[in-house]
């Protein structure tokens, strides 16, 4: 199977529709609003404590990680509704699964900004 060869226009053509994908995220999902409201408020005190750039390399990580997460997490909700609209023990147990992720990612997260925040209080 021979590739379609590169093309600036459909590279174009795929950032958009990602774009599209994260505008449509953040417009329509409930949980996209709560991490909006956390990264604000993490980059809002961020720069409040001045915080030194490795530290803001480990912020934005984190914050990049649970945006990524919880985008994954909608799209893989998305395809069992569609896949499988009626309740479903094992579409359960993988949205269940992926929602873990998020937990995991946003857990880790917040031990980061704590390791990163403690000591500037002590």
């Amino acid at each position: 199977m021979q590739s379609k060869p590169f093309s600036i226009a459909d590279r174009c053509k795929a950032f958009t529709y990602a774009f599209n994908g994260i505008v449509k995220f953040v417009k329509y999902e409930h949980n996209a609003w709560l991490h909006f409201i956390a990264t604000i408020a993490v980059v809002a005190f961020s720069l409040y404590m001045k915080i030194a750039a490795a530290e803001w390399i480990a912020i934005l990580l984190c914050i990049g990680f649970v945006w990524t997460m919880e985008l994954i997490n909608t799209a893989i909700e998305k395809i069992m509704d569609h896949l499988h609209p009626d309740m479903h023990l094992n579409v359960k147990l993988i949205k269940d699964m992926a929602a873990g992720a998020v937990l995991i990612a946003a857990v880790i997260s917040f031990i980061i900004a704590l390791i990163i925040f403690i000591p500037k209080f002590l």
